[in-house]
């Protein structure tokens, strides 16, 4: 399947796929360890193979889809989004963020935004410094949420309550976004859907974009269905035992992770590079 490409920018990018389905999926390329470069495109055949054409975006750096492209890229979306008759989106961190700032450009229905930012600008977000580094050029008006995004935009954000940060800009959102629901996945890191991916429940999550309604409580309940098969939940869990004291809880934690063959560390950051 090739694609169209309908934005053609040096920071910017956008690929039609399947541009004559009914129905449109969007996806934001995540934050990378290495910009600097545009990815092939491909299209996400959960959605395409189920009525949808797929417009993929990228961003060439870690600049939040916020730079001097942004408002003629935001054309392009009006433009490309008006074909549909429903369009929905799914997008990790820095591309949960892009799909709720270009949400009224894209007229969206339903989001699924996972471990979000509100904002990366030190004067909005200062706790947060974890991406100060790339807002030297963000242009926090420009990237605001409040103003940019469709404030009565349905679906649910996913962040795991243990990270602070997440959930600091979870809420944030939260109170921008009312018709949003908050989905707090417990152990799950950052990217929060870590846990839900290693126990096999991602292509439910993704259904769930598909049908007309995205609810907290199908969305938790995948995440407790997948944590007995997840090695970063029982990662994740012995952690936070031992930080609150509980050495019993953090060595059987400790020992299911073993069992399961997982990783000896959760980076925290990781944006979910072989999503969506």
């Amino acid at each position: 399947m090739r694609p169209r490409r309908v934005f053609d920018g040096v920071r910017l990018r956008g690929d039609l796929f399947n541009a004559d389905a009914p129905k449109l999926f969007v996806s934001f390329r995540q934050r990378l360890e290495r910009p600097g470069a545009f990815d092939e495109a491909r299209p996400v055949k959960s959605f395409t193979d189920r009525g949808h054409a797929h417009l993929a975006l990228q961003a060439r750096e870690n600049d939040w889809y916020i730079n001097d492209e942004t408002p003629a890229f935001e054309v392009m979306l009006a433009e490309v989004a008006t074909r549909y008759k429903r369009v929905v989106s799914m997008g990790f961190s820095m591309g949960g963020y892009a799909a709720l700032r270009f949400s009224k450009a894209l007229d969206l229905k339903r989001v699924i935004a996972i471990s979000p930012q509100v904002s990366i600008s030190p004067a909005l977000v200062p706790g947060d410094i974890r991406f100060h580094r790339f807002a030297a050029e963000f242009d926090p008006e420009r990237g605001d949420l409040a103003s940019h995004g469709r404030l009565r935009l349905r679906g649910a954000v996913l962040f795991d309550p243990f990270r602070p940060l997440d959930a600091f800009n979870a809420e944030a959102i939260g109170a921008i976004f009312s018709n949003l629901a908050l989905c707090r996945l417990a152990g799950g890191g950052h990217p929060a859907t870590r846990t839900l991916r290693e126990g096999g429940g991602y292509p439910a999550l993704q259904r769930l974009l598909v049908g007309n309604e995205v609810a907290r409580a199908d969305i938790t309940g995948l995440h407790r269905a997948g944590r007995a098969k997840s090695p970063n939940y029982w990662h994740n869990l012995s952690g936070i035992a031992t930080r609150r004291g509980r050495p019993t809880l953090a060595e059987e934690a400790a020992r299911r992770r073993a069992a399961l063959g997982g990783h000896d560390a959760d980076p925290g950051l990781d944006d979910g590079a072989s999503s969506p």
